[in-house]
């Protein structure tokens, strides 16, 4: 039986979760997961009546569906909202928080800065989700390392390899690979690097936990041995204007069979969306060792299990 109890919590970091009640997360998830593609229902929605407001300042294709239809099928409804609802444009950040918590059990909010999620998460007295913001991408890390945990089981030690930008999707792996003990290896080039604040608690977590974090600017010496090699986009919104840049400076980090050599077992991961010939190439993509979309699939069984020990654990 589950122990750890989330409810009522907000979730905007990463490090907001300790190694037991990502356990309990992975739990959740797999009989979620499992009910659900038995029977493409769950037998007793444990959310019945329970709203999710969804903000959203950035496009989406998963992080929309898998909240929206999540929420459907854990018996509740969510509601979708423009960028014109916050930022505050027609009203503050705050003002939309003391409103939503009147009306909504809980408030996912996909945006850019990432103080309009802490903002959300002071002022509101619900549940607050960061669905994505320039600093972090919690959900995405949950749903990855949730796709590793089916794979191997205990993560302890497991070498992840992350190859290009030091941007969100590596901040969120790096903090909660570290509460779970794992290697997160980054290669990046010179100028591409993490954030230097989130590095240093990820590192305060890989000390506690018994993980660690390397870094390379070689991605053949990252990829050596890894258990996973992860890539993303070298050029992410509202990077746009960078594109050719980032082209020149990211070009030996492609992820493509030359690179996978370094790594015969190695599973292959990516958070899409995915630009093809550029981060990495169709053949690898769609390769026997990609596992990217799974982690998409992923996506909807580890945030409705997230929303579940949110709303009713």
């Amino acid at each position: 039986m589950n122990t750890v109890s989330l409810r009522g919590r907000d979730l905007v970091s990463a490090a907001d979760l300790s190694a037991g009640e990502i356990g309990a997360l992975f739990a959740r998830a797999s009989e979620l997961k499992a009910e659900y593609l038995a029977e493409r229902r769950h037998a007793s929605p444990p959310l019945e009546r329970r709203t999710l407001a969804m903000l959203f300042q950035k496009p989406s294709l998963r992080t929309r569906v898998t909240f929206e239809a999540g929420m459907t099928q854990l018996g509740g409804h969510a509601i979708y909202l423009t960028e014109g609802v916050v930022l505050g444009g027609r009203e503050t950040v705050g003002d939309v928080a003391r409103n939503l918590e009147r009306f909504v059990d809980a408030i996912m909010a996909r945006t850019g800065p990432h103080e309009v999620v802490l903002e959300l998460a002071a002022r509101a007295a619900i549940p607050v989700i960061n669905g994505l913001t320039i600093r972090e991408h919690p959900c995405q890390a949950l749903a990855d390392l949730f796709t590793l945990h089916e794979r191997f089981g205990d993560l302890r030690g497991l070498p992840l390899a992350f190859v290009g930008d030091g941007n969100n999707v590596y901040h969120s792996l790096a903090l909660m690979g570290a509460t779970l003990a794992m290697e997160v290896r980054l290669a990046h080039p010179a100028g591409y690097g993490p954030n230097e604040r989130v590095v240093a608690r990820a590192r305060e977590l890989a000390d506690a936990a018994g993980g660690r974090l390397v870094f390379a600017d070689d991605p053949r010496e990252a990829v050596d041995g890894a258990a996973a090699v992860y890539t993303d986009a070298w050029t992410s919104m509202g990077q746009e204007a960078e594109a050719e840049e980032r082209r020149d400076a990211f070009a030996r980090y492609q992820v493509n069979r030359d690179l996978l050599a370094v790594a015969p077992e190695a599973l292959v991961m990516h958070c899409l969306p995915a630009h093809r010939g550029e981060e990495i190439t169709s053949d690898v993509m769609d390769g026997p060792r990609s596992i990217i979309f799974e982690q998409s699939e992923n996506r909807l069984h580890a945030q409705k299990a997230l929303l579940v020990e949110l709303l009713a654990g």
